[in-house]
């Protein structure tokens, strides 16, 4: 399964109940159909081979006896398949009857799995009928002329594909308080399955989804679930065949009120970090010998192939893609970094809050969330002070933008032109004005860090930093220059997710003419503005020199969130961004990125304060731990070596 990934599925076939015959062919003619588009997971709802609905007819025989035929003709005819199938029928076992999940690969019985918990109230009368499975010693059962091992402490381990352990619980099991997966995966599970006949009510579907979303995030799993749906009796219950395909709190696919595939492709590499990294995972239990007792492993193997991609992966990982979701998100992240610098001038009891200001997105954010924090402090608005410092590349839109901004927050403000300062630093160091190097930008950056922090010294204030989690990646800051500040709000923010909230609060704001300049500022180039403008237009763009920052937050979040190489990066950003960059392209800037964020790793691990407001954070004090002088040649190794 290339890069970690493996194509798995959940389907409802149209049955008739108690014709176990008709229902085989059914259940036939979907895993060929399945196996056609690569799932090498199958999973059939409960009870699928007869009907859940039988009623008192699962206590005759001649049911059984077909529904057991049925399980034999749908080993037999998937014998040819390389997927991993579990649907579900009644089974006697020592002179008692079992609601059971049977787990199939290539014609063989892999094991039997007992539905642990039977719902007895309501419309559901299965104790009427079975019996409960229970995680005593697992034991060897016969069907379909196979011994197979018979328990619901049964795991499923892939020897071939690295992380990818299944376990089977089964519909009302999910309900309940303490669900056998949770066993499962403490004993190594990250696939479960679930094989349900879930009836369909008003406001049920939501619970159910969150019940399926919930447990794959708590269990660092991912959860296939399929439901009874069309054929089942109507008597008194309709069934909708609420597919779904969940992982790590995530839903990937679902399906409801129809017959077919439920389909995405689940990242076992992708949880397998994550359960590394989470400490409070127990996966310390499958050591604990309470936990294995009775334990059944049963091992199986997939034939290695290239998986293609169907599952969402989007563009902007930092941003939601829906409207209502996405403005929830940057109120609560615009939240928290006024609550952050609040405290922090609340405890060293700074009178004033120097912020300098270019016109630009960051600057902005900062200067809104500076403002909201003086508000909520009860303190005057000119607490605030905004200096702009415009300098050889400063154009008469960004200075103006900052101007009007400081006004209309009800800023000091102070217009300090550094021009002639930075000119006599260059003639007491030496530097040819007209030599437009590195020495030549970060002049200009260092004097307007000693400005603001002079200023803030001179009132008694603190200066709030504007950098970004984006430029913080890829040490985009002038060392000891804008990399610098008392607080920086911005720290945990990236650069796509900014322009989202300084967006946010144009929409919220009820303020025209803020409203307007804010919407001047985000349609403004992102630019350090630290060349000479041409015919009055910036003149040097940030993502023409650095790249796409809507690419770097990409190759950001998945690599510090997830943990991935820069090849499986490399494959998800040439499927994400399919039609807006070529592959050349990607390469080209995810080569910078990962060359910079090693070489400038000494930039982070001196990084002022600031709040983490996100999954993803590069302080030096929490999440990101990593010397400064760490080699980049095995992850650039890996880039080449794709060619």
């Amino acid at each position: 399964m290339k890069d970690g990934f493996i194509k798995v599925a959940a389907v409802t076939p149209k049955i008739k109940v108690a014709d176990c015959e008709y229902n085989a062919a059914q259940i036939i003619k979907l895993c060929r159909e399945a196996a056609a588009l690569g799932v090498k997971i199958l999973v059939f709802p409960e009870l699928c081979v007869t009907g859940y609905t039988c009623g008192d007819l699962f206590l005759q025989d001649t049911l059984l006896d077909a529904a057991e035929a049925a399980l034999g003709r749908v080993a037999a005819e998937t014998g040819e398949l390389d997927m991993l199938i579990a649907l579900g029928l009644p089974a006697r076992h020592q002179d008692k009857l079992y609601n059971c999940a049977a787990v199939l690969l290539r014609g063989r019985l892999l094991g039997l799995v007992p539905k642990t918990l039977l719902p007895n109230y309501g419309e559901f009368y299965e104790k009427r009928w079975f019996e409960a499975g229970s995680p005593e010693n697992s034991r060897e059962a016969s069907l379909c002329g196979q011994t197979v091992c018979f328990g619901t402490s049964q795991i499923f381990p892939c020897s071939n594909v690295p992380g990818l352990t299944v376990g089977v619980e089964i519909c009302e099991d999910l309900w309940a308080s303490d669900p056998p997966s949770n066993r499962l995966a403490a004993l190594g599970a990250t696939v479960i399955l679930n094989l349900s006949a879930s009836n369909e009510l008003v406001g049920k579907a939501a619970y159910r989804r969150e019940l399926v979303r919930n447990q794959s995030a708590r269990l660092l799993c991912a959860y296939v679930y399929a439901d009874a749906g069309e054929g089942e009796s109507s008597t008194d219950l309709v069934f909708a065949g609420h597919d779904m395909v969940a992982e790590n709190g995530a839903i990937l696919a679902e399906s409801r009120f129809k017959t077919g595939l439920a389909l995405s492709e689940i990242d076992i590499d992708r949880l397998a970090f994550e359960r590394r990294r989470n400490t409070t995972f127990r996966a310390s239990d499958r050591n604990d010998g309470s936990m294995r007792s009775g334990l059944a492993v049963t091992g199986f193997t997939l034939e290695r192939i290239r998986t293609a991609l169907t599952r969402p992966v989007g563009r902007s990982p930092f941003v939601p893609a829906n409207r209502d979701e996405r403005a929830e998100r940057c109120g609560e992240i615009f939240a928290i970094q006024t609550q952050g610098l609040k405290k922090r001038v609340e405890h060293i009891g700074a009178k004033k809050l120097v912020v300098g200001v270019s016109g630009g997105l960051d600057s902005t954010l900062a200067m809104l969330v500076s403002a909201m924090a003086v508000r909520e402090l009860g303190l005057p608005g000119d607490t605030l002070v905004a200096v702009t410092m415009p300098c050889f590349g400063t154009t008469e839109r960004t200075k103006s933008n900052a101007m009007v901004l400081a006004e209309r927050l009800g800023a000091q403000l102070r217009v300090v032109d550094i021009t002639k300062s930075v000119r006599q630093h260059f003639e007491d160091i030496g530097h040819d004005e007209n030599d437009r190097s590195v020495t030549y930008e970060n002049a200009q950056a260092r004097e307007r860090t000693q400005v603001i922090m002079d200023i803030a010294n001179s009132v008694n204030g603190i200066v709030v930093g504007t950098g970004d989690l984006s430029e913080l990646a890829l040490g985009w800051a002038t060392y000891n220059g804008d990399h610098m500040s008392m607080y920086g709000v911005n720290a945990g923010v990236p650069k796509t997710l900014v322009r989202y909230v300084v967006g946010w609060y144009a929409e919220t704001c009820n303020d025209a003419e803020l409203s307007a300049v804010l919407n001047d500022i985000l349609a403004t180039p992102v630019s350090p503005e630290l060349l000479p403008a041409e015919n009055g237009e910036i003149s040097q763009k940030t993502e023409d020199l650095v790249g796409p920052y809507e690419l770097h937050d990409f190759f950001l979040y998945h690599f510090v969130r997830w943990g991935m190489g820069p090849a499986k990066i490399f494959r998800l950003a040439k499927y994400a961004f399919a039609g807006e960059y070529d592959g050349e392209t990607i390469l080209k800037w995810l080569r910078t990125f990962v060359r910079r964020f090693f070489s400038q790793q000494f930039k982070r691990s001196c990084l002022p304060d600031g709040p983490k407001v996100g999954s993803v954070a590069l302080s030096p004090r929490g999440d990101w731990r990593m010397p400064s002088d760490a080699v980049a040649k095995a992850w650039l190794d890996e880039l080449e070596n794709m060619k």
